[in-house]
């Protein structure tokens, strides 16, 4: 799957006279250690992965990982991690070999050796320094990996020349990776997947049928996929299983604190920290309206982040029973109660992500706008996307539909709604409307209203 920038972020350090330290991380699936592994076979370095092995298991572990390069290393028993490290800064140094040199799910290491940051911290400040070691050290447990680094108490903060979340794979690269599909399909298989390379992977089997990839991935009782957000919770660093009710209710359909309170039967005050924690694992979202300030508002919505996640929520978890006993007709049937709404959730945040890549002729070319929002406001009617041009002359507002058979329609209809009361910033705004759904043809507008379709939006 394509990674070119970070490699390239990568390869960059790799090229610096003195070396450096990478702090690489992101959720569980989503191409962290593929990443590594090309870094590593591009460069010549050493990948080591730890486990959930007692300390002086993995320092062995390790050892076998590094004898690959350094032909003896693991012939001697290391009584603890420093006496490791600085055989291995030795060694590097003795060969003129500057690596880089992996350590993949760190936080399994700390979990057994709770000295082991402080460890790396002084190994990286001098011998690893002193030999021009370019170290990079990765985990998928979000919480412990950016308390090593971005932290002002944090052993590793200030030291990592490259700190980067892995972010999910663009939708651009979908029919690179399972060949070419119609928009509309590409659409619903982005509802079913998100961004996450082995999902993506797990479903090219099924040739863009994304129903049945869904029915046999995740639905049967014995599909890889049936409890992967159970797996994920469980795999965190600590452990996120006890935010498990807060998604549930998320996924049934609360989106204030105040509903979500409800659903799992706790006062609103006693959710900011398992909501933050969803938030902080990349699990979940916050959203206000287009407008107003990030903090402080008081119309906070909260939706799941992950289209698969999502998925699995409103589908799965509250039909686990219909789906154990069911036949693949009734797995599709349940699937199908949900579908058409998930997809055109999806659609629309795939168009608010995609809109600093819009290329259209009506609106201008890549770059032109930020990423787009929602807007709501009481009774008043509700905007789909809402955003500002870079320069901050014109606003695009916008609605996001799956179907363009009555496109006219749908046009007349978002040229007469009545725009919000915008905050003082924006009103000298021009106002650019406009329509996105998957697939218009040839038509990029309809009277002034602009049509957007995929194409446009995966342009880059």
């Amino acid at each position: 799957m394509n990674r070119e920038n970070e490699l390239a972020r990568l390869t960059e350090l790799t090229a610096l006279p003195d070396g450096g330290l990478a702090v690489i991380f992101g959720r569980r699936r989503i191409g962290k250690t593929r990443l590594l592994l090309e870094w590593c076979r591009r460069q010549g370095g050493v990948y080591a992965v730890a486990d959930q092995s007692a300390a002086d298991v993995q320092r062995r572990y390790l050892a076998e990982a590094l004898a690959v390069r350094f032909p003896g290393f693991a012939d001697v028993d290391y009584p603890n991690w420093r006496g490791l490290f600085t055989r291995l800064s030795t060694e590097a140094r003795a060969a003129h070999w500057r690596g880089p040199v992996v350590f993949d799910e760190l936080p399994y290491w700390i979990a057994t050796s709770p000295e082991l940051p402080s460890v790396l911290q002084r190994w990286i400040d001098h011998d690893a320094r002193a030999a021009g070691l370019v170290v990079a050290v990765a985990g998928s447990s979000q919480r412990m990996m950016q308390g090593l680094v971005l932290g002002r108490e944090s052993p590793l903060y200030g030291r990592a020349r490259e700190i980067f979340e892995v972010p999910p794979l663009e939708m651009s690269h979908v029919t690179k990776a399972i060949g070419r599909m119609p928009p509309s399909a590409i659409v619903e298989f982005y509802a079913a997947w998100g961004g996450v390379p082995r999902y993506w992977e797990l479903a090219a089997e099924f040739a863009g049928d994304v129903r049945g990839a869904i029915e046999r991935l995740v639905l049967d009782p014995q599909g890889p996929l049936h409890r992967e957000p159970d797996r994920l919770l469980l795999e965190e660093m600590p452990s996120a299983l006890e935010v498990r009710p807060v998604l549930d209710a998320i996924g049934a359909g609360a989106h204030r604190l105040s509903e979500i309170a409800a659903r799992v039967g706790r006062p609103a005050t006693s959710l900011s920290r398992p909501v933050d924690r969803l938030v902080e694992l990349g699990l979940a979202t916050r959203d206000v309206p287009f407008g107003e300030p990030p903090r402080g508002s008081k119309r906070s919505l909260y939706r799941i982040a992950d289209p698969f996640t999502r998925l699995w929520f409103r589908v799965v978890a509250p039909r686990r029973a219909e789906l154990v006993s069911g036949t693949r007709r009734s797995r599709l049937a349940v699937l199908d109660r949900d579908w058409r709404g998930l997809v055109s959730v999806a659609w629309e945040e795939l168009c608010r992500h995609r809109l600093p890549s819009l290329s259209h002729p009506a609106v201008g070319s890549s770059g032109a706008w930020k990423v787009g929002e929602r807007w709501w406001q009481g009774h008043a009617p509700e905007w789909d996307i809402v955003a500002e041009d870079v320069d901050g002359s014109r606003l695009l507002v916008g609605e996001a539909k799956l179907a363009s058979t009555h496109l006219k329609a749908l046009a007349a209809e978002v040229a007469a709604r009545p725009l919000p009361d915008w905050p003082a910033r924006y009103r000298k705004h021009e106002v650019v409307r406009a329509v996105f759904v998957p697939d218009a043809g040839r038509i990029t507008r309809v009277g002034d209203v602009v049509v957007v379709s995929l194409r446009h939006l995966l342009r880059t």
